[in-house]
Parts: structure tokens; C-alpha cells; sequence
């Protein structure tokens, strides 16, 4: 596996640039740091990951954990394409279950990683990159199944959950990056969300997806009389968890930078411009959707997710890698340009049908192409400068496993 890595970074030199001598060995003084204030971390689920780390052998590496718990999101996508690509339906009631449990196990995975890393004394810079590069990438895996559960079809609701996935996780990224510690408010999407989506995915199995398009104003007690009355549940449920993390979460972030800043002795302002590329990517999006053949009301929403969420995950992992080598900021992507482009062609009608979704096609795999390139080469600079594996454990760690660690949250 080490000499196939080594192989494939000689095929790209340029990826050399990607990771800086400097940048590794600022690695060696890298400290994770959390705070989780969720009454559901603390009181219920610390205690279930606490109890579901045992059931893992000691010679599973950490990264494998989160790997395997991603292909079960992988797995619900494939449900999707084969059953309800429409992102409607309805599919059958197994599917929605089989949703529900692919997001459970995939968090408990994502949560479980960390403390099989301390349980087994392989704890490294690597696994929070690997951790959080896999979450990147499931803002969009978890948009489209997520999408399908509720029955949103290819629709602007479904964009608008897609949106409040990636700010969210753009959002506390940034805040990391500026603050150096990964802040979970009392009510967070990597704890209460999820619990709420898999919730929803059982009801959408026993009742059907069509419990979510009830009238909002019958069915949201106190302000449903906000929403007009062509407005279904579905849409209201978005758009209100759209104004909660564009001023709840965000102010939270806000003040928690501010502060660090203050504490610094740094700029405040100075961070603000870091804001830029992912609104300017949105933004981008939203006119390609806007003047898209195919995207709204037609059968490639699915397709266009894919393409904005490869360019939202590599932009996303870029920040977290500047964050553990000290790097400067990254304001932009190579992986952005398929979506720029996609908004200028379409804006101005330089597409046909046919060669807009030919386009589509391209960048699809220009983007996944150019993230794995670069997340391959990262992590072998990661591997060869710690000396360490990527996905398995090394016999002389495995021999003195920490089980405390396990404990520790």
C-alpha cells in the first residue's frame, strides 16, 4: 500500500506543493481540542459510543472506522439511484428504515474513530483530517439521502437543505480554523440532527413520505400562520432551520472568533474575507440551478449536488489541513471552477440541453478526480513525515493498547 501511495504522488509532482516542510513539522505540535455542550452527548449518546468502542477489536485502525462508517451513507446514495433517483418516490418502506440505520451507524462510526484512536494509542493530525475530509464529502452523500427520506424531489427545498448541511459545516470549520478548537453548541448537527434525521427516516418508512407535504400552516403550531398557504411542512421545516444556523449558529461562531481573536491580540475583520468562497460558491450554484436545463424540476439534481459537493469537500478539507499545519488561509479551489463555469454558461445561454449535461458529466469527474489526487497525496506526506498508517495499525502499537482512552470524551 505505501509503495502504491509513493507511486501515485510521482505521477503528480506539483502535489508536492499541496503540504509544506513547514506545514509538517508544525504537525508534532498539533493538539486536538472540543468542547460538545449537547445534554444528548453528554447524558445518552457519550455513554453509547463509550459502550460500542469495545465492540471493536484493537487492531482496526481509527480510519478504517470512519471509512467503513461513510460506506454506509454510500450505500443508502446507491438505494436512492436504484429506487427513488427522482428524489421523490415513494420507494419501499425497507428503504427508508435501511436510510435511518445507514445515518446512525455512520455517526456512531464518526464518533467512535476518536476514541478507538486513544483506546489504541494511534491518535495523530491524520485522523482528524480523514475524520472531518469524510464528513466534508458526506454534506452532500447525506443531502441527497436525507432529501430522498423526506420526499423533496428536485426541488429549491432540496437546495435549501443542501445549503443548510454545507453552512453548517463551513460555519464550525471556520471557527475551528480561527479559534483552534471544534465548538458544539447545546444543539448541533453532528448530535441532534442526526438523531431528528433518523427519526424522520422511520416515519417516512412506516407512514410514507408523504406525512412531510401536509399543509404548513395546519400542521406547525404557533407561527405556522407565518408561511403562505400553498407552503407544505417540508419546506417550512427548511426554511426555519435555514434562519437558525444563518443567526443562532453563526452568532455563536461569530462571538466565539471574536473572542479568540481578542484574546490573540489579532484581527477580527481580518477574518471576515475568509467567509467569501463559500458564498461565492453558493452563489455560483445558485445561478447554474437557477438557469439549469436540468436541475430544477427535471431528473439531475442528483448529479448537480454531486459536482458543488466534491468543490464544497475539497474547499472545506483545504481550511481543516491549513488549521493543522499552520498554514494561511485557503481562499479558493481548483475544484470551484466546474461551478463558476456552469453559472456563466448557463446565465448567458451558452448551453444547449445536451452539452449542459455533458458538462455536468465532465465536471463530475473532474472534481472527484482532482479531490482524490489530492486527498491521496496528503495523506501518504502525512503517513511517510508521522510515520504512520493510514488505515491499519502497526503491530508494535497494537501490542500496548490504552483502554482507558476509550473513556475519554
Amino acid at each position: 500500500m505505501t509503495s502504491l501511495l509513493r507511486s501515485f504522488r510521482r505521477l503528480f509532482p506539483t502535489g508536492e506543493n499541496y503540504v509544506t516542510e513547514a506545514g509538517l513539522n508544525h504537525l508534532r505540535n498539533y493538539k486536538y481540542r472540543s468542547v460538545d455542550k449537547s445534554f444528548l452527548t453528554k447524558y445518552v449518546l457519550r455513554h453509547y459510543w463509550n459502550w460500542a468502542v469495545t465492540l471493536f477489536p484493537t487492531w482496526i485502525a481509527p480510519n478504517l472506522i470512519t471509512l467503513i462508517g461513510l460506506s454506509f451513507e454510500i450505500f443508502d446514495v446507491l438505494l436512492v439511484l436504484l429506487f427513488v433517483p427522482d428524489l421523490f418516490g415513494p420507494g419501499p418502506a425497507w428503504m427508508y428504515y435501511c436510510f435511518g440505520a445507514g445515518i446512525w451507524l455512520y455517526s456512531t462510526f464518526d464518533n467512535v474513530d476518536g476514541k478507538q484512536a486513544r483506546r489504541t494509542n494511534t491518535s495523530s493530525p491524520l485522523g482528524e483530517l480523514f475524520d472531518h475530509g469524510c464528513d466534508a464529502l458526506n454534506c452532500s452523500i447525506a443531502g441527497v439521502v436525507e432529501a430522498a427520506s423526506f420526499a423533496m424531489g428536485d426541488t429549491w427545498t432540496t437546495l435549501g437543505l443542501f445549503l443548510c448541511i454545507t453552512w453548517t459545516f463551513y460555519i464550525s470549520t471556520w471557527e475551528e480554523y480561527h479559534t483552534g478548537v471544534l465548538y458544539l453548541g447545546y444543539v448541533n448537527g453532528p448530535t441532534e440532527f442526526i438523531v431528528f434525521a433518523c427519526i424522520a427516516c422511520i416515519l417516512s418508512g412506516y407512514y410514507g413520505p408523504q406525512i412531510w407535504h401536509v399543509n404548513a400552516q395546519e400542521y406547525i403550531p404557533v407561527i405556522g400562520h407565518w408561511f403562505p398557504e400553498s407552503w407544505e411542512l417540508i419546506s417550512a421545516m427548511v426554511l426555519i432551520v435555514i434562519i437558525l444556523t444563518f443567526t443562532v449558529q453563526f452568532g455563536t461562531s461569530l462571538a466565539n472568533v471574536y473572542s479568540a481573536c481578542k484574546e490573540k491580540n489579532k484581527s477580527f475583520l481580518a477574518t471576515l474575507p475568509h467567509l467569501v468562497p463559500y458564498f461565492a460558491l453558493i452563489w455560483a450554484s445558485y445561478i447554474w440551478a437557477d438557469n439549469s436545463y436540468w436541475v430544477i424540476g427535471n431528473t439531475h439534481m442528483i448529479l448537480y449536488i454531486f459536482v458543488v459537493g466534491f468543490a464544497f469537500g475539497r474547499m472545506v478539507s483545504k481550511m481543516i489541513l491549513a488549521h493543522l499545519m499552520g498554514m494561511a488561509f485557503p481562499a479558493y479551489t481548483v475544484q470551484m471552477l466546474p461551478v463558476f463555469l456552469g453559472a456563466f454558461f448557463s446565465k448567458f445561454g451558452m448551453f444547449s440541453p445536451t452539452t449542459e449535461l455533458v458538462f455536468m458529466w465532465c465536471s463530475l469527474v473532474f472534481v472527484v478526480v482532482a479531490y482524490f489526487q489530492w486527498a491521496i497525496i496528503v495523506i501518504d506526506r502525512f503517513c511517510e513525515h508521522l510515520n504512520i498508517k493510514c488505515l491499519t495499525i502497526p503491530d508494535i502499537r497494537k501490542a500496548n493498547p490504552k483502554e482507558k482512552g476509550a473513556k475519554d470524551s
